[in-house]
Parts: C-alpha cells; structure tokens; sequence
C-alpha cells in the first residue's frame, strides 16, 4: 500500500509544483498582455472615430469624390503608346503558338486511323513494298516512322527497329523545337516587364529632379503605374 501511495503522492506534487509554475508565468506576463491590449484598443477607438468623423471640406467648398475608371482604360493608360502595342503583339503571338503546337499534337495528325487501317491491309496482303510506298507518302508521325524503318528492313529486323528509334527521336525534336518559341516568349515577357519598370520609375524620379517644389502624387503615379502594370503583364505572360 505505501509503494501505491507514494508514487501517487509524487504525482500530485509534481502537478502542484507546475501549477505553481504556471501561475507564476501569467503574472509575470498578463502586464504585457494588458498594456498591448490597451494600446491596441486606444488605436482602434482613435480608428472609429476616424471612421465616423465627416468629412472637413477644402477652403474653396465641399469634397469632390474621385472619378472613377474601368480597369481596361487604366492599363491602357499606364502601357502607353509603346509598350501597350508591344505585349499585344507578344500575345497574339503566344497565342498563335500555342494553337500552332495543339493542332500540331492531336491524334489525326500523329496517328491517323484511315492511314493504319490502309497500311495493315497492305501488310497482311504481304505487299511490303506497296506499304512501304504509302507510308513513305503520308505526312503523319507514324507514317514518317514506319517508312523510316521499313527502309532498312532489307538489313535485317534490328536495323529496321533502330531506323525507326531514330526517325521517332527526330520527329519528337521537331516537336519541342516548336515549344521553344513558347518558352523563348516566356523568358522575353518579364525581361519586357522589368525594362517597363525601369522606365516608369526612371520618369517618376526624372519629375522629382526637374520640380522646383515637391511634386504631387498624381505627378509620381503615372510613372509608377507604368512600371508596376508592365511587371504584372510581363509576369503574366510568363506565367
């Protein structure tokens, strides 16, 4: 019986001990916490009122509230007569790329079914050559790899094998070759971007320079809207 009680007496010294702990820790604490609370309480009631303060109007009359403008005019706008042409222009062709490489890929163009039901009923008539001459004239993937191997097939079913290997490598380089252009446009876009922000800011900071007096904000803004929307379009692009 004292084997059972002692250990569970260490127990609940053990849990007083961190009780007392942790008291100790909050009271240490709970100042900080209280003295951030009040702060963060005086900002928001100094916020609220704020909010709920009308509006002083300027010494000529009352506040005239912002105009407003579609976001297409505003990145219009901010592009100019530049740079607004020139990622058109980098768009049409992206996109004409990628509906050049989508067309490029479909199944009618790699491996048409009226061309590999034509081509196995040359083989199974035993006309080889026949075959060969009609794969030989077809446009499509496989009609450049089949006659590519059936080419070499006079050297041997592993020469003819190795033939068709290769003329498959070729036609997937030339593939990828057309996906170049669309990774070549990707890496253009946001170097385009960054130049256009180069430019805005270099504009920004040009009007500080030749201002007598601070400039206004409104100034500053176009060439800051040029450099941040030629960013987001290069990115874009890219992306």
């Amino acid at each position: 019986m004292r084997q059972v009680i002692a250990p569970a007496a260490g127990i609940g010294g053990r849990k007083s001990t961190l009780f007392l702990l942790f008291a100790l820790i909050a009271a240490l604490i709970s100042p900080a916490f209280e003295g951030s609370a009040r702060v963060l309480a005086d900002e928001a009631g100094a916020a609220a009122l704020a909010v709920d303060a009308p509006a002083t109007p300027a010494a000529g009359g009352a506040v005239t509230p912002p105009a407003s403008r579609s976001f297409l005019a505003y990145i219009a706008r901010a592009l100019g007569w530049f740079w607004g042409p020139a990622f058109l222009l980098l768009s049409f062709i992206l996109v004409a790329l990628i509906m050049m490489n989508m067309l490029q890929v479909r199944r009618d163009i790699l491996l048409p079914s009226q061309f590999v039901e034509e081509f196995e009923q040359k083989l199974n008539a035993k006309d080889f050559q026949g075959a060969y001459e009609f794969a030989r004239g077809d446009e499509s993937f496989v009609g450049r790899v089949l006659a590519a191997g059936m080419g070499r097939l006079s050297r041997g079913y592993p020469e003819a094998v190795e033939g068709m290997q290769e003329a498959g490598e070729d036609e997937n380089m030339s593939l990828e070759h057309r996906l170049s252009y669309v990774a070549l446009i990707g890496s253009i876009a946001p170097m385009m971007g960054l130049m256009g922000t180069v430019q805005g800011m270099i504009s920004s900071f040009d009007k500080i320079a030749l201002s007598a007096v601070s400039p206004k904000p409104s100034v500053l803004a176009d060439g800051i809207s040029t450099a941040l929307v030629t960013t987001l379009i290069g990115l874009l692009l890219a992306i």
